[in-house]
């Protein structure tokens, strides 16, 4: 398959063609497109040979990579994504919502105001780590804080798997603190809560000409909703990077090993219980209880991990129309993540 393209057009590459996905072409004549935008009434996606529009019909998200039928658009097919960003579906259901695929770092946006919160930032890591992406925390309106050390502190005590940037979003730190993630042809997403900076950042790092923003309100300083829907951009880098709206709820689901990851340490010392399916309540010789007592973990911490295993638990068993057969095809297209190493 040829990575060509007309001047005017992007290449495969300049868009994140890696080998993983030209493994899954076996019709040569066929061209593929990455998924720019998502709406109500379809998808944009940009290739070699321009934009198309793919209908409602197709499951696809922002960052997915689809190998286009221009006679029958609603057959277009969807390859297999290497990672994944989901949550529960918001609401009463308890369908899954697609929010990114395909990412190769998340940049998790809070601010040095009230907005910080630990909990919060828990779930965005796991869920960035469910779906095999780098994790990044990145602090925001240091100039908000009096003590932002502290707040550092905090982020770093999430996980040795997540890397802490602090900056100011409106200068030139954005561009140059989060270049090394930033290459071309790799794909980045920002998530947050709205008000955070996340199109403040998105606008930094295209030279300010990609998204409006829209000023913090001075009561607490939280900035107001700019972002309406999910949207892939091409940095002037090379970068291509996701803008998502800010999301006022985010639960769990299908995020057991994110969490294990997270939480290594507690899931490590439960597997010292007494018993297997301990509750680490009141059951003799749990381990958890012990280190607890003995003051050696933090009990705020111990709280959350369980409120979020049993979130994520108690979601995955609720999910409409789950198959043991997406459970093994996800098992496999990881096996695969992983001997390919994402590259290409």
């Amino acid at each position: 398959m040829s990575d060509s393209a007309a001047p005017d057009h992007p290449t495969l590459a300049a868009l994140g063609w890696q080998v993983f996905f030209a493994d899954q072409v076996t019709d040569n004549a066929a061209v593929p497109a990455r998924v720019m935008e998502v709406h109500r009434s379809g998808a944009q996606a940009l290739g070699p040979e321009g934009e198309v529009r793919i209908p409602p019909g197709v499951d696809a998200t922002v960052g997915d990579w689809v190998l286009f039928d221009p006679v029958l658009p609603a057959k277009s097919h969807v390859l297999d994504r290497f990672s994944l960003i989901k949550r529960r579906a918001p609401g009463k259901g308890h369908d899954v919502q697609a929010i990114a695929a395909n990412v190769d770092t998340v940049f998790i946006v809070t601010s040095c105001t009230r907005e910080f919160n630990v909990a919060r930032l828990e779930r965005y890591v796991a869920l960035t780590l469910e779906a095999g992406a780098e994790a990044v925390i990145v602090l925001t309106k240091p100039d908000l804080c009096n003590d932002v050390a502290a707040l550092e502190r905090a982020a770093r005590g999430i996980s040795d798997q997540v890397t802490i940037v602090t900056l100011d979003a409106r200068g030139a730190e954005p561009a140059d603190k989060l270049a090394q993630w930033c290459a071309p042809g790799r794909t980045v997403a920002f998530l947050g809560s709205s008000g955070v900076g996340k199109s403040t950042l998105v606008n930094a790092l295209s030279d300010g000409a990609e998204i409006a923003t829209q000023p913090a309100r001075e009561a607490d300083h939280r900035g107001r909703h700019t972002t309406t829907h999910r949207q892939m951009h091409r940095l002037p880098g090379g970068a291509l990077v996701v803008d998502t709206p800010g999301m006022r709820e985010l639960q769990l689901t299908d995020t057991a090993e994110g969490l294990a990851m997270l939480f290594a340490d507690l899931e490590a010392l439960a597997t010292t219980c007494k018993f297997r399916d301990c509750a680490h309540t009141v059951e003799p010789g749990c381990a958890i209880k012990a280190a607890l007592a003995a003051g050696d973990i933090d009990p705020d911490r111990v709280e959350r991990w369980k409120v979020l295993v049993a979130e994520d638990t108690f979601n995955t068993q609720s999910l409409s129309g789950r198959r043991w057969d997406e459970k093994e095809r996800a098992e496999g297209i990881r096996d695969r993540r992983a001997r390919l190493g994402k590259g290409g």
